[in-house]
């Protein structure tokens, strides 16, 4: 039975089912042979698509308006000093404007209530480019690049280690429970995902035979990894826990004795990106100790983080195309 997808919004991976989610993989997966084999679309050609950006970002930006244009549809970029979202107008009412007149809605900011809210009264599909809550979107191109690095996702094992409360780490959590995956959330206590999320995650986990383990203990944590997972320990908005972070996190950096734990030579690498690796950035610089992964395990034979931040593009492209191609 085909799955269709039309008129749906992407909000949170707890709203599909499995079919869903590997159906946005073979499309993605598709739709990147496509092009690099030189074969052009137009599933989106004539729509117009609103990219609403409260917190600016490289591969998510980057990746929207590349798979609008690959795909025939104009993308209208509206930072939040383009228009009145959220200051003179409600996210209610900046739904309806903008819903009768894109085709579809991509948001990228704070609170997940913002895109529950577009989605609510635009009318249209909105994309979820991340919130504090959630970021699906990257889910798709993680394991995007692990369908690519060990073919079949069903038995394979994630740990995220870092920030086990953030974005990412939610969405990993219920991304690989929804796809028989075992994910390991490697965190200080004080930073473990919220106990109600954890019971959900292992319910879903029970159907599909995935499993999440949630340790502080690193050893523990990415023994049999097939991927280690670090994203920065201070989100966007947090730069006033970086200090905090550091004394809470240090001993969580990926190093190359980390990677080697896993006892598998073939474990690799993955970062959402923007990483902490050098002291080639300002905050770096004024943090030398934020570094969530060392630069040889970065720079390493191991990192997979560039093809990760390139399948942004081509798994954004199958949810718009999914959701609202032709």
């Amino acid at each position: 039975m085909a799955v269709d997808l039309k008129g749906r919004s992407f909000l949170k991976l707890l709203d599909f089912t499995p079919e869903e989610i590997h159906e946005f993989l073979s499309l993605a997966a598709q739709r990147k042979a496509d092009k690099k084999a030189g074969i052009k679309h137009s599933a989106l050609e004539g729509r117009n698509i609103a990219l609403l950006f409260e917190k600016p970002s490289t591969r998510t930006r980057c990746a929207f308006t590349v798979a609008c244009i690959d795909e025939g549809a104009h993308p209208e970029y509206l930072g939040k000093g383009d228009i009145q979202f959220g200051k003179k107008e409600t996210v209610a009412d900046t739904a309806r404007v903008l819903g009768r007149m894109f085709d579809g809605i991509e948001f990228r900011g704070f609170d997940h209530k913002t895109v529950e809210g577009l989605a609510e009264h635009a009318g249209v599909p909105v994309w979820n480019g991340l919130t504090d809550d959630w970021h699906p979107t990257q889910f798709l191109a993680d394991v995007l690049t692990m369908q690519e690095e060990f073919g079949d996702l069903e038995g394979q094992t994630l740990a995220f280690v870092g920030d086990g409360r953030n974005n990412v780490a939610n969405s990993i959590m219920v991304g690989c429970a929804k796809l028989g995956m075992h994910c390991r959330i490697v965190s200080p206590e004080e930073l473990y995902p919220e106990p109600d999320l954890v019971a959900a995650v292992r319910e879903i986990a029970s159907t599909t035979g995935g499993s999440l383990t949630v340790t502080s203990s690193i050893e523990e944590g990415v023994a049999g990894a097939d991927a280690i997972y670090a994203d920065v320990w201070a989100s966007m908005g947090e730069e006033d826990l970086i200090a905090d972070r550091i004394r809470t996190l240090g001993r969580y950096k990926i190093t190359e004795k980390m990677m080697s734990m896993t006892g598998k030579p073939g474990t690799i690498f993955l970062h959402c990106l923007p990483a902490f690796h050098n002291l080639d950035t300002e905050v770096s610089r004024q943090y030398p100790d934020i570094q969530e992964v060392e630069d040889a395990v970065f720079e390493g034979p191991q990192s997979r983080v560039f093809d990760q931040a390139e399948n942004r593009l081509h798994t954004i492209k199958a949810v718009m195309v999914a959701t609202l191609g032709r």
